[in-house]
């Protein structure tokens, strides 16, 4: 096995592979929803809203935005 097999296994390659997410867009929707419905940090509503997986699981993280 090669370095550049080794690397690229590892993630570490020349190319940005992305699954097609802006995080910048993203977390500005993410920190506006927090102000406008006054989630507080460390609440079982705030992990939901950062770390949920809708691609994984199907869940929303702004169930407040319908």
């Amino acid at each position: 096995m090669d370095i550049e097999e080794l690397k690229r296994l590892a993630g570490v390659d020349k190319e940005q592979h992305s699954m097609g997410e802006n995080l910048s867009y993203i977390g500005t929707k993410k920190s506006e929803y927090q102000r406008k419905h006054n989630i507080k940090p460390g609440t079982q509503e705030w992990f939901k809203l950062w770390f949920a997986q809708p691609k994984l699981t199907g869940e929303n993280p702004m169930p407040k935005n319908k």
